[in-house]
């Protein structure tokens, strides 16, 4: 699972953070995103229509790596599985959803805010972790601090980054990529607007 992971951490300076309201705005996005040069997307299941997505993109885009963030339970876990996601990204993390995600087979990052959270996931086997939230959890100080204690541990940080930030976060040696919902902002996808997610991917993978 480590090698899986850090292999997650790998695919893009950025991972594209998205709600999607239907499957087909799903696959337009994971185009849209594979034509600026960025081969991941994270569909959050936030919506119903999350899972519908993440088969369509899996069938329709298979250039691109999909997977499924907001994973709360062990049965959302399983779901994202059954579903085609090829990895998954929890917000924070206990016991019985660190296992649950273990029990998929798949690759995943682990949600962790607080040093005891990493440390659970270390314990658990694991290197790779999301931190989340980035900006409102101490953002790039409170990363930079974190190899002092637990120089094992690498993360992608989420939640409140921006175009701006992100290249003080790459910059960290514990950090492998970023999560980010810029890519994809509310009002392009209301509007279909591919060709500006298209551009803002460009910017994104221009980053590694």
């Amino acid at each position: 699972m480590s090698e899986s992971s850090t292999s997650l951490l790998s695919l893009s300076p950025v991972v594209p953070v998205v709600v999607v309201d239907s499957a087909e705005q799903g696959v337009s996005v994971a185009r849209a995103l594979v034509a600026g040069g960025v081969g991941v997307i994270e569909l959050t299941l936030r919506t119903p229509a999350a899972l519908d997505a993440i088969r369509a993109i899996a069938a329709e885009v298979p250039e691109i790596t999909v997977g499924a963030g907001t994973v709360t339970t062990p049965a959302r876990a399983a779901e994202a599985a059954a579903a085609g996601a090829s990895f998954l990204v929890s917000p924070g993390l206990t016991p019985a959803l660190l296992a649950g995600m273990e029990d998929t087979g798949l690759p995943f990052l682990p949600g962790t805010a607080t040093v005891s959270e990493v440390l659970t996931v270390l314990e658990a086997g694991h290197t790779e972790m999301k931190f989340f939230p980035a900006e409102a959890s101490g953002g790039v100080t409170y990363l930079g601090a974190l190899p002092t204690v637990v120089p094992d541990a690498r993360f992608c940080p989420t939640g409140g980054i921006s175009l701006a930030s992100a290249p003080s976060y790459l910059s960290l040696a514990n950090v492998g990529c970023v999560g980010g919902s810029w890519l994809t902002p509310p009002d392009a996808l209301a509007a279909g607007d591919w060709e500006r997610i298209t551009k803002l991917a460009a910017e994104a993978a221009a980053l590694g």
